[in-house]
């Protein structure tokens, strides 16, 4: 029985172009070409944890991709998703 596909927009990191694959938070262009590179040279993905083995992907960068990747099907994201910041301490007013 096969899983069944994440739910919401996916980028497919088997057939995804340089630009679809920008659209995935903390992925510039740089990064976006590795990707290409990578899958160019090893073949397809065949899970997307392996995504973890391009340069430039870490663990926490994965932990944030991990929702929006997908091996199979279609592409379905269309816009940049932006990555949360972490929120910044409060700083106490001096009088």
């Amino acid at each position: 029985m096969a899983a069944a596909p994440p739910a919401g927009p996916q980028v497919n990191i088997n057939t995804a172009t340089v630009q679809q694959l920008q659209l995935l938070p903390r992925v510039g262009p740089a990064l976006a070409q590795r990707i290409v590179e990578f899958r160019t040279a090893n073949g397809p993905f065949k899970a997307p944890e392996e995504i973890a083995r391009v340069k430039g992907v870490g663990e926490k960068s994965f932990v944030r991709l991990q929702p929006y990747l997908t091996t199979t099907g279609a592409t379905t994201l269309t816009e940049k998703v932006r990555s949360p910041r972490a929120a910044k301490p409060a700083v106490k007013a001096q009088s």
